[in-house]
Parts: structure tokens; C-alpha cells; sequence
């Protein structure tokens, strides 16, 4: 009974000093996106409600812009898991980046949801960055459209707001394929 107390408070001691040697941030920083394989459908619902919104508000003033910023020759399933990662960071920068400019209030409301969830998912998304490639260079495709979407930075506000918006479910799509950190359709 002694020998069993004993290796008990043995086992609790060396665990103790063993969790205090592991910085706690390198805990905290471990690649966990399985919660985005299946993404939960009030979340779908908020972002396709701001949507709507947006494109109803869209219609009424009579703005015209190019949405075909963010067309591309390829898709996500055919990059390497750290390239998935890396496209959907920046995807998800700039959404986050454009839901933050200012909008009528209705507009700014139905933003709150998505945008909080989208900045969880870039926080998540940074940690694999740093843990899995931080080193990684991309390929010439995923390079090339990572200056696109730098430069779609620079673009008039509305227009980069109307074409982020209404590519807010691809961004979700590629966060899933990234999670899935297999073959994804």
C-alpha cells in the first residue's frame, strides 16, 4: 500500500515538473483543424444571411463591379496540405480584413458572426502555420495567386467588398479541404 502511495506521488511529481519543462504555448500551438470538416450550419447560416443581405443591398444601389477576383484556373484539392493551409490564411485575411471596413448598421450586425468565426478559424490556421512548414515556399500557382490577393488589397473598397463577400463560401470550402489534410473534392 506505501509502494503504490509512493509511485502515485512519484508519478504525479515527475508529470508536474515534466508539464512545467513544455512551454505552454507550444501546447497551445499544435495543428488542430479537424473542427472545420464539418462546419456547423448556424455558422453557414450567419455567413449565407450576411450574404443575402449584401447582395440585395448590392442590387438596390445599382453598384456593378468585377466579383471574378478571386477565379482561379485550379483547384484547392490539387495543392499539398501546408500549400491548403497557406491559401486559406490568406483567404482568410483579407475576408477578415474586408467584413472589418465599415457598413450601414443592418450590414455591420450580420457581419459579427462571421467575422468572429473566420478570425478563430486564421488563429487556428496560424498555429499549423508555424508547426507544420514554417519554411515552406509555394508553388508558382499558389505564388502567384497569393500576389493577386495582395494586390486585391489595394482595390477599390466596394469592389473588393462585393467580391469577398460573395466568395466567402469558397474560402469556407477551402478551409474545410484544408482540415480534411487528405484528398478533398
Amino acid at each position: 500500500m506505501l509502494c503504490l502511495s509512493f509511485t502515485l506521488l512519484l508519478a504525479l511529481v515527475v508529470g508536474t515538473g515534466l508539464g512545467a519543462a513544455v512551454p505552454q504555448d507550444a501546447l497551445k500551438k499544435s495543428c488542430s483543424l479537424s473542427k472545420y470538416r464539418f462546419l456547423v450550419p448556424h455558422e453557414l447560416k450567419a455567413v449565407q444571411k450576411m450574404k443575402e443581405h449584401f447582395e440585395d443591398t448590392m442590387l438596390l444601389s445599382g453598384r456593378k463591379c468585377n466579383t471574378r477576383l478571386f477565379h482561379r484556373k485550379w483547384s484547392t484539392p490539387e495543392l499539398s496540405v501546408p500549400d491548403r493551409v497557406m491559401l486559406v490564411e490568406a483567404e482568410l485575411d483579407l475576408a477578415i480584413a474586408v467584413l472589418g471596413l465599415p457598413a450601414a448598421p443592418r450590414l455591420a450586425e450580420l457581419r459579427q458572426r462571421p467575422l468572429a468565426f473566420l478570425t478563430q478559424a486564421r488563429e487556428d490556421l496560424r498555429g499549423c502555420v508555424a508547426t507544420e512548414a514554417p519554411s515552406h515556399q509555394p508553388p508558382g500557382k499558389l505564388r502567384h495567386w497569393l500576389q493577386r490577393l495582395q494586390v486585391a488589397k489595394e482595390t477599390a473598397a466596394g469592389c473588393l467588398e462585393a467580391s469577398a463577400t460573395l466568395h466567402l463560401f469558397q474560402v469556407l470550402s477551402d478551409l474545410r479541404c484544408a482540415a480534411l489534410r487528405e484528398q478533398c473534392t
